[in-house]
């Protein structure tokens, strides 16, 4: 199921923030009113809040469901690793939500997750599950002590192709689901990736290499640095290095210099002081949360990034946003929001940390995906990408507080050093595409 109009047409920008100077912008960015200096997109796979969060106080969540013949089902404890997985596309979308509005994937029913397809080996009702707190106590223990927004949403309906472009872009040309070979522009204009009308139904396939702006791209006219941390395209992980579908991205100087491989070098960087303005980090397969793909070191190792820069110069200038790309399958049982033909998907988690972070704050504002990136655009006077960001909610207005005294960083229990990081990634023989996922193949 999907779509296309004319890619020019396609993107929304700010035309009077785009026809800032590049001059003014860069004076603004150099006296920012806010305290925050970089901005640390983490960015893990395939949960819906309900999934991880389940019970978490002052949280909405459920710990049980109904399939679409009513059935009432109870939730059961699935852990993070899995040899199995579950559909993840616009399909899986719809199946679930199991809509009653007049276009597909709205008004949702949710009641339909017992219709999303899962590979061999799965358990009965396996979308009706929630890990147990006791393998993902990091990811509690940050929020117990920072923000957990309970209302925030994937910007797009389906996988992490599209949701990996909205982490830079806010956009995705109106792509849908995934391309047929590899992930971006090295595959050339015969790799292409279905697309997604205003209707929901399909519509032309377009090239999986987009020439849409982008944050990196206007942190360059801006004159701030930016980094994205990821596996090479056909390593460890690497099917979810963002920029690597950005055409100008890919064939200019910042792919060599900006895109940093492996994940761990980020850990070694903040070690030395090095920390960018602006800066992604995508997991490895073992550290992804992804079903069937990780050893359940996702916990650990957002544990071992928050402590790195926790510990380091750099903690009273920065803000950490953790967010799972999609609901991966997951049931959760608040309905999305429709804003446009592509959004919004399913909750997923969001963590915000920061020493300007409220603490132990729950917040219910409605987020999105972009909503980092508006973030970055408030904070650094960068002008919108898209309809998306220029929609979504900055979380600067409710979980943060600037007039506060920056907090004492206090440590994340279930870190790991950065030696641990660096041996996974030269033992892992898991590389490229793995079998037996549903979504992200």
């Amino acid at each position: 199921m999907v779509l296309t109009c004319a890619i020019a047409g396609c993107r929304g920008t700010d035309s009077s923030a785009a026809g800032m100077p590049a001059a003014a912008r860069l004076a603004t960015v150099d006296a920012p009113t806010t305290p925050i200096r970089h901005v640390v997109f983490v960015i893990q796979e395939n949960r819906s809040f309900n999934n991880l969060f389940m019970g978490y106080p002052g949280a909405t969540t459920r710990s049980y469901g109904h399939d679409e013949y009513g059935n009432k089902i109870a939730l059961q404890p699935i852990g993070l690793v899995t040899d199995w997985d579950l559909a993840h596309d616009a399909i899986g979308f719809f199946a679930a939500c199991d809509g009653t509005g007049k276009l597909p994937g709205t008004d949702c029913k949710m009641d339909g997750w017992n219709e999303e397809l899962a590979t061999r080996g799965h358990p009965t009702n396996p979308a009706y599950a929630y890990v147990p707190k006791s393998e993902i106590r990091p990811y509690w223990a940050i929020a117990r002590e920072y923000v957990l927004a309970d209302h925030t949403f994937a910007s797009n309906l389906d996988g992490s192709f599209v949701a990996h472009q909205y982490a830079v872009a806010a956009f995705a040309s109106r792509a849908v689901d995934y391309p047929l070979m590899t992930w971006g522009c090295e595959g050339g204009r015969q790799d292409t990736v279905a697309t997604l009308t205003a209707q929901r139904v399909d519509g032309p396939s377009i090239p999986a290499c987009f020439r849409n702006p982008t944050i990196g791209g206007e942190a360059d006219s801006a004159g701030l640095t930016w980094r994205f941390y990821a596996g090479t395209p056909d390593g460890d992980g690497g099917l979810w290095s963002s920029y690597q579908a950005d055409q100008k991205i890919f064939n200019g100087p910042d792919w060599k210099t900006n895109v940093i491989s492996p994940q761990s070098a980020f850990l070694t960087d903040v070690a030395k002081g090095k920390l960018a303005n602006v800066t992604w980090i995508a997991p490895t397969f073992e550290a992804s949360d992804h079903a069937v793909l990780n050893m359940g070191d996702g916990p650990a190792w957002v544990a071992s990034v928050v402590n790195a820069i926790g510990t380091s110069s750099l903690w009273k200038s920065t803000a950490i946003f953790v967010i799972w790309d999609d609901w991966g399958g997951w049931f959760d049982p608040v309905p999305p929001v429709y804003e446009d033909y592509d959004g919004l998907g399913f909750r997923v988690p969001l963590l915000i940390v920061s020493p300007y972070a409220k603490q132990g704050y729950v917040s219910h504002v409605q987020y999105e995906t972009s909503s980092v990136l508006r973030f970055i655009e408030d904070n650094f006077a960068l002008p919108k990408l898209a309809k998306s960001d220029k929609r979504a909610n900055d979380p600067a207005t409710d979980a943060f507080d600037y007039a506060q005294k920056p907090r004492a960083f206090k440590s994340i229990p279930g870190g790991k050093p950065a030696s641990y990081w660096m041996q996974l990634e030269r033992s892992s023989s898991t590389h490229g595409r793995p079998a037996n996922i549903l979504g992200d193949d």
